[in-house]
């Protein structure tokens, strides 16, 4: 089994910054690709970044240029730097890592608990 556990979110006022971190751990023999989602209240959750193990990483557009999406392999753990943060990106996020947990084994998707994002004057 495997377990991620997300740290980083808050609140914080229009054009500040905030990190998210996402470590995964338990039965990890390889991760492919990270990413964040959001969802907030009554929409659906949307991807706002992954980053794959060969090193590409895609955006929505919505975040494009504000947010970066980062990764240390030796950690299992994947961050997202938010910078010029605006109200419409209050959301919960959600990491998601795509594990392998035995050599040779099925790939699986894992999702963390989420961490609530507020911002706002």
């Amino acid at each position: 089994q495997v377990q991620l556990v997300e740290s980083g979110g808050g609140l914080v006022q229009p054009g500040g910054s905030l990190r998210l971190s996402c470590a995964a751990s338990g039965s990890i023999w390889s991760i492919n690709a990270m990413g964040w989602y959001r969802q907030a209240p009554e929409k659906q959750r949307e991807l706002v970044a992954t980053s794959t193990a060969g090193g590409s990483t895609n955006y929505a557009d919505s975040v494009k240029g504000r947010f970066t999406i980062s990764r240390d392999n030796a950690k299992n753990t994947v961050y997202l730097q938010m910078n010029i943060l605006k109200p419409d990106d209050t959301a919960v996020y959600y990491c998601n890592q795509y594990v392998q947990s035995v050599r040779y084994g099925t790939w699986r998707d894992y999702w963390g608990q989420g961490t609530q994002v507020t911002v706002s004057s």
